[in-house]
């Protein structure tokens, strides 16, 4: 190429530069949303989860798109966070979505059921083998785009003022429980209760409710349910791995610019990811803390978890029968949950059974 023809080329492309910087700055646009929680800020950990996905959203657009985050009750109560996005009082919720089963039992199965997946199988039900889709196909009918963003692990199977020793000590008890599994525990008699996580303790104090469940020891400690409380059951059996999801209204979802919506879905899992983290690593101290305290660490006993079992497989039959939504997605999560525990009897509960056995004392 000769010099002149260089420059002009040369000359052609700095013009080219010059006239495409409006239009990628119009493809950026500043964008202001705001979530409400379904948790408490004093609950740093779940709560966190949506400051730490706003935190992501905001550093990869480089501070174009900022989701500013209100605890519950700042905008709408804590259980009323959906409703709030349904019909775009904001944009945004991070909730559970088994705190809605009053409007569809669907929506317990995409964060928790009663023996179902641990915190690893349900990431995996959810990002590998089409959970997410199918899940976003059935929020769709509620005007949400459903994204993961956090995670509990397993968590307790509640507090109680007197031992569960048998099925007959759940006859008439009064559990503030969340979600499907109160009404497992209803077949056995007990009378669930759904309260929001500030107003536990409270009820658990007058003596309105004899037990309640809400994660695990760090906020369980937080909550201070062992001052009226003294026996701390576990396992959790309703919640192995439970997911705590960011709900976007569907048309502010689909209005944003792709790479913002790429952000979101970065910063939702990121946060996904970050929450399991820091449960893992703060239950460990609280959980002795606790004992150190005098809670009374308690198994559920085989009898009661087996009749749990038996309710729930029942109820899954029930609401099948009625609900092709609800049947569609348990029976999806169940084929996988049969093929995930196959594998993990070989590998992952072989090592974490040695590790336990083995653990140093003292």
């Amino acid at each position: 190429m000769k010099r002149r023809q260089f420059l002009a080329a040369a000359g052609t492309g700095v013009a080219a530069t010059t006239l495409a910087a409006p239009a990628i700055a119009q493809s950026a646009p500043e964008i202001r949303w705001r979530l409400a929680s379904s948790f408490p800020k004093s609950l740093d950990t779940i709560y966190g989860g949506a400051e730490v996905m706003s935190k992501m959203v905001s550093d990869l657009t480089d501070g174009k798109f900022q989701i500013q985050v209100f605890a519950a009750g700042e905008i709408v109560p804590g259980l009323q966070v959906l409703d709030a996005v349904q019909n775009n009082t904001v944009e945004m919720c991070h909730t559970v979505s088994y705190y809605f089963v009053g409007k569809d039992p669907t929506f317990a199965v995409a964060a928790s059921v009663p023996f179902g997946l641990n915190a690893r199988q349900q990431n995996s039900w959810l990002y590998q083998h089409g959970g997410n889709e199918l899940f976003n196909e059935f929020y769709a009918n509620y005007n949400v785009y459903g994204l993961p963003c956090g995670n509990t692990g397993t968590q307790m199977g509640g507090w109680f003022s007197k031992e569960i020793k048998t099925v007959s000590d759940l006859q008439g008890l009064k559990m503030r429980i969340g979600g499907i599994a109160g009404q497992v525990l209803s077949k056995l008699g007990a009378v669930p209760q759904q309260i929001a996580g500030g107003d536990i303790y409270p009820a658990l104090e007058k003596g309105t409710i004899d037990g309640a469940e809400w994660v695990g020891p760090y906020d369980d400690e937080k909550l201070g349910f062992y001052k009226v409380a003294k026996f701390y059951y576990y396992p959790g059996w309703w919640e192995g791995g439970p997911t705590i999801h960011a709900f976007a209204n569907l048309q502010k979802f689909n209005d944003l610019p792709k790479p913002y919506q790429a952000a979101l879905i970065a910063g939702s899992t990121y946060a996904n990811t970050i929450m399991q983290a820091r449960y893992d690593a703060q239950n460990p101290p609280a959980i002795k803390r606790l004992v150190a305290n005098g809670t009374q660490l308690r198994p559920y006993p085989m009898e009661v978890m087996e009749a749990c079992l038996k309710a729930t497989n029942q109820l899954w039959g029930e609401i099948s029968a009625n609900n092709a939504n609800f049947k569609k997605v348990i029976d999806n999560m169940q084929a996988f949950r049969n093929e995930e525990n196959l594998w993990w009897q070989v590998a992952e509960y072989t090592f974490d059974t040695f590790q336990i056995r083995t653990r140093p004392r003292g």
